[in-house]
């Protein structure tokens, strides 16, 4: 995500975020493979939801892992929010400048609020992980790997040879199929893990 907004900095703003994007979908996706693949082969399928719980080691190696996991949710939270944030600001008559007292104030105890009220219904709700993997599947994968090659199919299918357009089209089908197994097998462990499960389970 960096290099994709580093890229939009400077000129020219398209070349580079083509760079950046190829960057992101060959080198990028190098550790996240790394650690679905070896993280099955060391786990299996009793992996936790919440990977650290099932690492051991040295305890200032988990410290920095598990910070390293909060400040991540932390970033990832108010990027997904901004519009929730926005919307917000909008409604209040949120106007002048981000660093006005009263617009501090409101933004620390709306945004703050917020960011409780989010937190404590996911310590709360027993099937956080399963619903993680129940939207991913049916909102992440689309929009991450369907929605762009449509896209690029539509706004380029004059000028892609058969080779490129069937490439698209292969990626559409095997994420497709991606994402509707997915949303199967979350929506199977949720179901099979109902007997188990209680508020604050994940904790």
């Amino acid at each position: 995500m960096i290099p994709e907004i580093q890229a939009t900095i400077r000129q020219p703003v398209v070349g580079n975020m083509v760079k950046a994007l190829n960057f992101q979908f060959t080198v990028g996706v190098v550790p996240m493979h790394a650690v679905t693949y070896i993280g099955y082969w060391a786990y299996g399928s009793v992996v936790s939801s919440y990977l650290l719980n099932n690492v051991h080691g040295p305890a200032w190696v988990l410290g920095v892992a598990h910070l390293s996991a909060f400040f991540q949710a932390i970033i990832t939270l108010h990027i997904f929010a901004s519009p929730t944030y926005e919307y917000l600001d909008t409604k209040y008559g949120v106007k002048g400048s981000a660093l006005a007292p009263r617009n501090i104030l409101f933004r620390l105890v709306v945004r703050g609020g917020y960011l409780i009220m989010t937190t404590f219904l996911s310590a709360l709700l027993p099937f956080l992980g399963n619903f993680m993997s129940l939207t991913g599947a049916i909102s992440t994968i689309p929009l991450t790997f369907i929605l762009p090659n449509h896209m690029y199919l539509i706004a380029k299918k004059d000028k892609l040879s058969s080779l490129q357009k069937s490439w698209h089209w292969l990626n559409i089908v095997v994420f497709g199929c991606v994402s509707v197994a997915a949303f199967v097998a979350a929506l199977k462990l949720t179901v099979v893990q109902t007997q188990t499960y209680h508020v604050f389970a994940d904790l």
